[in-house]
């Protein structure tokens, strides 16, 4: 994972906002020293206030997109019990 420094990400934070609306990227790493501090990715589409702000985002983003083409684990009468 490539982190972006905050120094970086300051004078870039335009180009990385365009570049999620487009779709050029899916979310961009910020840190200082090499640490791993922040998240930018995509808001939602959908958002439900009475929601938390981490459950708008993984419901209603992209964000586990990448699990579409995983096999599904449990049958639904595994689920209900």
């Amino acid at each position: 994972m490539n982190i972006i420094s905050t120094t970086k990400a300051r004078e870039n934070l335009g180009k990385y906002v365009e570049a999620l609306s487009n779709g050029d990227a899916e979310a961009f790493v910020f840190g200082r020293r090499g640490e791993e501090e922040a998240v930018l990715i995509k808001f939602p589409k959908q958002y439900k206030k009475d929601l938390s702000e981490i459950t708008n985002i993984n419901t209603y983003s992209s964000s586990f997109d990448f699990l579409d083409n995983e096999p599904d684990l449990y049958t639904t009468c595994d689920i209900i019990k």
